[in-house]
């Protein structure tokens, strides 16, 4: 059987050149056309693709906005974000909205139908040089999350606790409860190995968290 693909694309012209590169091929059938995210929802409903070719931007609404949309009306379809961005973040939010590829619109025509053929039999795809980018950035993120494994409320927190104040007047501070002030204070030390209150000053002045009080 053929993999059914519906085009999406708020360019005529490069919805025709789509489907005549996906006509070209042996097993790939485009089945339909939209240039709107109101028109594809329709289509997707209507016409059941097992891939949606999807550009990111739409006159009406985004790609990525209309994307779980797409896959609440045909579940079983995959899709295939065309995008110009190249930035991996860009790429994050696709996968975290539903898509099972993700291609750049100077991509050649052949990688087009690999992308297609592959997210057609489960699995996943990525440009071999964008995926290489999206792990180095994930590993940068990874080593810098090592070496400061506090989050934004728990580094504020610390802050206010080597200056000295108590869990009370932190959480009049933060707007937050003196358990969840207490909770906060109990995880920055398990996180961070300390024991007592001279250790936070000395890991907030080592880490210049003081510098702005």
């Amino acid at each position: 059987m053929s993999i059914r693909v519906l085009i999406v694309d708020d360019h005529a012209v490069v919805r025709s050149g789509l489907r005549l590169l996906l006509e070209a091929e042996d097993g790939v059938e485009p089945v339909g056309e939209a240039g709107t995210a109101q028109d594809a929802v329709f289509q997707a409903r209507a016409l059941t693709p097992d891939v949606i070719l999807l550009d990111v931007l739409l006159p009406d609404r985004t790609g990525l906005e209309i994307l779980p949309q797409l896959k609440h009306e045909n579940p079983d379809a995959k899709v295939l974000v065309l995008s110009m961005q190249d930035e991996p973040r860009y790429v994050r939010e696709a996968f975290a909205a539903g898509a099972s590829g993700y291609v750049l619109k100077e991509a050649a025509d052949t990688e087009v139908v690999a992308a297609i053929r592959e997210i057609a039999g489960g699995g996943r795809y990525v440009n071999p040089e964008l995926g290489a980018r999206l792990v180095a950035a994930d590993t940068e993120a990874a080593k810098l999350a090592d070496a400061d494994p506090l989050s934004d409320r728990e580094r504020e927190v610390l802050r206010l606790l080597a200056l000295g104040h108590t869990n009370q007047e932190i959480a009049k501070m933060l707007y937050i409860s003196v358990r969840t002030a207490e909770t906060h204070r109990a995880h920055i030390m398990q996180k961070l190995g300390l024991q007592t209150r001279a250790d936070l000053v000395a890991y907030a002045l080592d880490r210049g968290l003081l510098q702005s009080a």
